[in-house]
């Protein structure tokens, strides 16, 4: 990664790139992780930037070298190995932890058999959506939420992808990225929302109560919308994606 500085472009860091890392202040602030650095974003706003792939391709688990990565980063024998690459990840209603054929039951412990939140999002509009409690808010922030409401509190990952399954035949799951790079949504009563989802599904909760224990399912009271603002000086007048396998420079004021 380099910046313009006044004479010429100047080197920032290089390494594997990883996921933006965010903090919830006033207005989002971004950390980007290349190599063994952590790049300020927010100071490069309105900075020229250049992006330049060098071809070399490093799993973000095991660090070897690898001509393909798979799933976000993995090397291909950790994709099939490790259970953060399971198809019950994406799926979490398919989480199979209790039939005993998690790949690796302690990371199951650790990440699954944890408290999850149900939540309600609005981003390109109003989504669904689960994630560990520690995960609250950045889960939100990945997403490009500009507000969001945690609904309902459960003891694992599998009872939160049930809830989820369920609360999708009302509102949407996904959230479309070129809207969302369009600009802002429109301000939702998310409260309003909430209630007018969880009426919806009362007797399917009630059920799940009964399959799950009352204690695993907790619809939240009082529990503030969070707004979310993130540092956008402008939308782009025209959104294009970028691939380093066929554009491996990338540059242009942030």
């Amino acid at each position: 990664m380099k910046k313009q500085t006044q004479d010429n472009m100047q080197e920032v860091a290089q390494g594997t790139l990883r996921k933006m890392r965010a903090r919830l202040e006033p207005t989002v602030a971004y950390k980007i992780p290349l190599g063994e650095a952590e790049v300020a974003a927010n100071p490069l706003l309105e900075r020229q930037l250049r992006l330049e792939f060098s071809g070399t391709i490093h799993c973000v688990h095991c660090a070897r070298k690898t001509n393909k990565s798979f799933n976000q980063g993995y090397c291909y024998p950790c994709f099939v190995r490790l259970a953060q690459c399971d198809s019950c990840i994406i799926h979490p209603e398919k989480c199979h932890f209790d039939q005993g054929t998690c790949r690796e039951p302690d990371w199951g412990e650790r990440f699954c058999l944890q408290d999850h939140i149900v939540y309600l999002a609005n981003s390109s509009g109003l989504k669904v959506g689960i994630t560990r409690a520690t995960q609250v808010p950045t889960r939100w922030i990945d997403q490009g939420a500009s507000q969001a409401l945690a609904i309902i509190r459960v003891r694992t990952r599998l009872q939160s992808g049930t809830l989820e399954v369920m609360f999708k035949q009302h509102v949407a799951d996904k959230t479309n990225w070129r809207e969302l790079l369009k600009g802002k949504p429109l301000s939702l009563d998310m409260h309003a929302e909430a209630k007018r989802l969880i009426d919806a599904c009362a007797v399917e909760i009630k059920d799940l109560e009964t399959q799950f224990g009352f204690s695993a399912i907790s619809v939240l009271n009082g529990v503030d919308t969070v707004e979310i603002n993130y540092p956008v000086l402008q939308y782009p007048e025209k959104i294009t994606s970028f691939n380093f396998d066929k554009t491996p420079v990338v540059e242009g004021t942030l």
